[in-house]
């Protein structure tokens, strides 16, 4: 039987909850992390089609990209929109789990999906998350049974954890040498005698946030009254995590046959696919970010993208962005501008891939194909 819990714990390993925006609400927002979980149906938004749609196919968790409740509610009564939303899943048996920011963030996540939808090679994040900082700790043991339970109370206070690892350390053995005083009260050796010992150098990384805690783990389980240890601030490392994609076509094209691969990638809306650049312009390195991405269009052009790949680009900054790249300047990439739900839309298949790698198969996932963008009708004068 797999549980509720199980399903969640995969996709928050997917998508990092730490990734998170702090004005997000991302995570499970109903259900019983104990039920049993044989169907689950994953879509952008948590509307009533989707809900419907979810209920009638017996899912057991319907997650989407968009939260259903992002500011702070009081109250979810079934005589509110959102509220009956809410009674309809819970009378019906199904969670609600939602993975927003957290999914934009991760690395495969919403613009990796986009990306592939296009025919992009992905290269790297369009504007990288911080990897998270990391101290070194190096201790001094001696050699034999302390040196265990140090690194068990190392390991314990959260160093040693990389990836799905725990506990990992290098040691190298070695001699130390001490020479007490007057008031020392040495574990080995005695005062006025200079001293040499079988010591074994041990070395962990850590979470920064957790460097407080780690060293008074050092000093509280060392045998020695004055511990001999070293605190390192390790250098940020590149990180795949981030907003927004960078990739590659195989081939240069021109922008009115890219915005044609744009259109044929994703799904149809009312919106549509519209470009700004000169149409005969060749197009081979591509930004993309799903969803709204006109914050991320001065990294756009810093990153010297030939197309720059986003929902729900607005008036002003689309304009000064296009004017900041005539006459002498380096030109600025085109711009592509879709529909948000349609940007986002591919990434359903990404996260219905997690479930069924995590469950092995003993899940069922459907993937809605529900077009949920809001705006419903598209015309131009004739």
């Amino acid at each position: 039987m797999t549980t509720l819990r199980e399903v969640v714990a995969a996709l928050d390993a997917a998508y990092p909850p730490r990734l998170a925006a702090d004005w997000d609400a991302v995570g499970l927002v109903c259900g019983d992390p104990d039920d049993e979980v044989r169907r689950v149906h994953i879509a952008v938004d948590p509307v009533a089609e989707t809900v419907d749609e979810a209920l009638a196919a017996g899912a057991d968790l319907l997650v989407t990209h968009h939260p259903l409740l992002l500011r702070g509610v009081h109250g979810v009564g079934a005589d509110t929109p959102k509220g009956a939303l809410l009674h309809r899943l819970i009378r019906g048996g199904a969670g609600l789990f939602t993975a927003h920011t957290n999914a934009d963030s991760a690395s495969p996540g919403v613009s990796d999906a986009l990306a592939a939808a296009i025919g992009l090679t992905v290269e790297g994040p369009l504007q990288a998350a911080p990897a998270p900082a990391l101290d070194k700790i190096i201790a001094f043991v001696p050699t034999g049974p302390e040196l265990t339970t140090v690194h068990e109370a190392l390991s314990d206070a959260g160093a040693g954890h990389i990836g799905d690892y725990s506990h990992c350390s290098f040691a190298t053995a070695g001699t130390g040498q001490f020479l007490p005083h007057e008031g020392a009260r040495p574990t080995i050796g005695a005062v006025g005698k200079l001293e040499r010992v079988a010591e074994t150098r041990i070395e962990m990384v850590l979470p920064r946030h957790r460097r407080a805690a780690v060293v008074a783990a050092l000093l509280a389980s060392h045998p020695y009254e004055e511990p001999a240890y070293d605190v390192l601030e390790l250098a940020e490392l590149p990180s795949q995590l981030g907003l927004g994609r960078i990739g590659t076509l195989d081939t240069a094209e021109p922008l009115s046959a890219f915005t044609d691969r744009v259109a044929a990638g994703l799904p149809a809306t009312a919106w549509g696919v519209r470009a700004a650049g000169d149409p005969d312009r060749m197009v081979r390195r591509v930004a993309v970010c799903g969803g709204a991405g006109d914050s991320a269009l001065d990294a756009a052009a810093a990153a010297g993208v030939d197309a720059y790949v986003t929902a729900d680009l607005r008036h002003h900054p689309a304009s000064e962005h296009v004017l900041a790249g005539t006459g002498p300047r380096p030109p600025r990439p085109a711009l592509v501008d879709v529909a948000h739900w349609a940007s986002e839309w591919p990434w359903c298949a990404q996260a219905a891939d997690v479930v069924r790698a995590a469950t092995g198969g003993s899940v069922d996932v459907g993937v809605s194909r529900l077009r949920t963008d809001p705006w419903t009708i598209g015309r131009n004068p004739t």
